[in-house]
């Protein structure tokens, strides 16, 4: 009889703690964000942490920082490596969405994504619209042309001829330092930014002007073109992370990157991407 009653105890007991642990709130992944200050005052972070994803506007077009190998969306860069960091230190999953030099401000304006990394230059004109991060990067821009021209294109005064048919892509800067600086020359708009270099290889236009880290990486991959001056570049600039107007936020983005910086995590997945050209 003891031994019946012990059984039927033992019976009701795993009963009440499997009942208690079905009506129990089930936890959440927590984070050090989850009830924090930040999360009450900022917007942004509020959003990613009710949604438990960081979306990460990206364009897949601009080496070393974001860009794919083939027409999966798997995403390869810096930035694409440094999201994947961003999204572990804010405890939640990770989304990149796909955006457009063009429609990257409009993009980022109607919440299709909550940071931009695709080494976006920072400008005024889109610091009037919203925030950047601390500089992630300082770059500027340099000339690159088949390997016989390279003499020919090393300022603007000789590219700004009639003769010297420049390409580039549209939306970003590059399109905007060449319509205000190539006046004279014969501006070819290109579709995207991927296809430019084999057309210069092609001979369908004489010069690009881009960013002085992607005339780095180009030269590699295009044995026949090369890099103008690259160390003395047009202009110099800095990179940095996109977000909307939210102060908050921005502190929590510059902190996490400062730390990186202090590591100097940017020049060492530079370095990896360079070394997988060699």
């Amino acid at each position: 009889m003891f031994k019946i009653n012990f059984q039927i105890k033992n019976i009701v007991l795993v009963f009440v703690l499997l009942l208690l642990t079905a009506c129990s709130p089930k936890l959440s992944r927590t984070n050090k964000y989850s009830n924090s200050v930040a999360a009450n005052v900022s917007p942004i972070l509020n959003t990613i942490l009710g949604r438990d994803t960081v979306n990460i506007g990206t364009t897949g077009d601009f080496m070393p920082f974001s860009y794919k190998t083939d027409s999966s969306n798997n995403y390869l860069g810096i930035d694409i490596a440094m999201a994947k960091d961003l999204a572990k230190h804010l405890g939640v999953n990770l989304k990149f969405i796909e955006t457009t030099w063009p429609t990257l401000m409009t993009d980022l304006m109607e919440g299709k994504f909550d940071v931009g990394m695709s080494g976006i230059t920072i400008t005024s004109a889109r610091e009037k619209q919203a925030l950047f991060s601390i500089p992630v990067y300082s770059s500027g821009k340099v000339a690159i042309t088949r390997d016989e021209n390279v003499s020919l294109y090393n300022s603007i005064e000789s590219i700004n001829r009639k003769e010297v048919k420049v390409i580039f892509n549209p939306g970003g800067t590059n399109e905007s330092f060449a319509r205000e600086n190539f006046p004279k020359a014969t501006l070819i708009l290109n579709e995207d930014n991927i296809t430019i270099f084999q057309k210069l290889i092609d001979k369908q236009a004489d010069v690009m002007v881009t960013d002085a880290i992607e005339t780095r990486i180009q030269e590699q991959i295009h044995k026949e073109l090369e890099a103008v001056s690259l160390n003395k570049p047009f202009n110099s600039f800095d990179f940095g992370y996109l977000i909307q107007k939210d102060s908050v936020f921005k502190r929590l983005i510059d902190e996490w990157l400062l730390v990186k910086k202090q590591d100097s995590i940017v020049e060492k997945l530079l370095q990896q991407e360079i070394a997988k050209l060699e």
